[in-house]
């Protein structure tokens, strides 16, 4: 047993995570879980599924005296997003999470610790396993390909599900339970360029930016964090004025959810500017570190002499593509007008990547809005038109409307200010959850999300605060116990 989780509360729901950090579960690429899952639940002698996609679903009957509660839907996703430090030697599809602990917190090694959502998997899975919990009948749903399209949501049949109470366990600050989320959508730009030989005279020069936080492109937003690509592209416009440079490669952020954490680029520049370009580029980083000095303190902008590569991107595509992530907005877009400090509506610049023929931009817009998330889409759209790149979107996903009046919201109010002695916050959120497509297939499911305390999701600066899980836990099965009535 890793020697960091023993002794964890609550242990049963500690003991299912360690499983859980070994099994390899990248977005689709869930196999494993998900046969561990169908597998495990056999072996119980539960009533378990599995559908053409990989969702899981676990059926337990209720406990005796429960047996005219309400059927509850325990919800949680069973990939993880899969990001890691640049010098971190580590294969998502094969090796261990290294999970330990830190101040309070369980952190990973150089890699994301994948508590996104374990720990809602872990917690039904506890659930399933505990003999001395009261509960009505209850389904555990465990859902792939959260993260990189919901697609297991997506697929989901519109007969499975007997509950039409679903607790998703996906959400990241214990003491809010929230009852609404945002819709999203991606837009994607490719810009095919031209390669020509490498300039002669020219000194071949690495760009980099790293140490960034990063973090979810919902929840985190409106935090004030810088992005990678964005801090990249602006020193590369300023030089590419004053000198006239041109790119040869350019590989930024990874993942269309999470805010890009490191960039860099490859550039040709005349051997006579190359020393004021380094003093250029230290001033630029300077100013930058300056500018995020309250959110971004790990900041890095390096610049370095490298090997000379083959060739350069034409020089149309070169200036085109400088300005068009310039102009390209990133961040929050719009406030709620009627939530209090609610972010509306967003966009994240995602990444940046290049193949031989084509330099692919990803962005990802979110709104509560629909007609407004539709109007950021667009824009994103007009934005690379302009410089004649093929533009599409992906099929997105609905937001989910909040529900006041829910009477399963009313019973975890009750029980969380009951075991706490204080009312827990009641809200929406900016990020995607999959009870936006649950609900458009199951109409009327009546559902709130909730969870521990997560930092730094879709970074290795993920963490998971110990002390809350076991409120998370305490608080979940109060609810369980407290389900109304048929």
């Amino acid at each position: 047993m890793n020697e960091d989780l023993k002794g964890l509360k609550p242990q049963k729901v500690f003991g299912f995570f360690e499983t859980i950090l070994s099994i390899p579960r990248p977005s689709k690429k869930e196999a494993k879980m998900t046969a561990f899952l169908y597998e495990w639940g056999q072996q119980k002698g539960l009533d378990t599924t599995k559908d053409a996609i990989g969702n899981v679903l676990i059926r337990k009957p209720a406990t005796k005296g429960y047996e005219n509660r309400e059927s509850v839907c325990l919800q949680s996703h069973i990939d993880m997003v899969c990001e890691k430090n640049s010098d971190k030697n580590f294969d998502f599809e094969r090796d261990t999470i290294e999970a330990y602990v830190e101040d309070g917190w369980l952190k990973a090694r150089g890699t994301t610790l994948g508590a996104d959502d374990g720990i809602g998997v872990a917690t039904a899975l506890a659930i399933l396993d505990s003999d001395d919990i009261e509960h009505g009948d209850i389904e555990c749903l465990f859902t792939v390909d959260e993260e990189t399209g919901l697609s297991g949501a997506e697929a989901l049949g519109e007969d499975v599900l007997k509950s039409r109470i679903l607790i998703n366990l996906d959400s990241e600050d214990e003491g809010e339970i929230f009852i609404g989320c945002a819709g999203g959508k991606d837009t994607i730009a490719k810009m095919r360029y031209d390669k020509e030989d490498f300039p002669q005279p020219a000194t071949a020069l690495r760009l980099s930016v790293k140490g960034l936080k990063g973090g979810h492109s919902g929840d985190d937003i409106n935090k004030g964090l810088a992005c990678a690509n964005k801090v990249l592209n602006r020193m590369l416009w300023k030089i590419n004025r004053d000198y006239t440079i041109r790119l040869s490669s350019i590989d930024g952020g990874n993942l269309r959810n999470a805010i890009a954490r490191e960039a860099f680029a490859i550039i040709a520049v005349h051997p006579d500017d190359a020393a004021q370009i380094f003093a250029d580029v230290k001033r630029m980083g300077e100013d930058l570190k300056y500018e995020f000095r309250s959110t971004e303190p790990t900041m890095q902008i390096e610049i370095s002499e490298t090997q000379k590569p083959k060739f350069v991107v034409d020089a149309l595509t070169n200036d085109d593509l400088f300005n068009v992530l310039y102009a390209c907005p990133h961040g929050v877009l719009a406030m709620s007008r009627e939530i209090p400090n609610f972010v509306e509506t967003s966009t994240n610049l995602a990444s940046i990547k290049m193949d031989d023929e084509f330099i692919i931009i990803t962005t990802s817009q979110r709104s509560s809005v629909e007609s407004a998330k539709e109007a950021a889409c667009n824009r994103i759209n007009a934005c690379f038109s302009l410089v004649g790149a093929d533009v599409w979107h992906g099929d997105g996903y609905p937001g989910w409307s909040p529900n006041p009046s829910s009477r399963i919201l009313k019973v975890a109010e009750e029980s969380y200010e009951r075991l706490f002695g204080n009312k827990p916050v009641v809200r929406a959120i900016h990020a995607g959850l999959e009870c936006g497509l649950i609900g458009e297939k199951y109409k009327g499911m009546d559902m709130i999300s909730y969870g521990p305390t997560l930092r730094g999701v879709h970074s290795p600066d993920e963490r998971l605060e110990i002390a809350t899980v076991e409120k998370f836990w305490l608080h979940t099965l109060d609810i369980l116990k407290n389900v109304p009535l048929i």
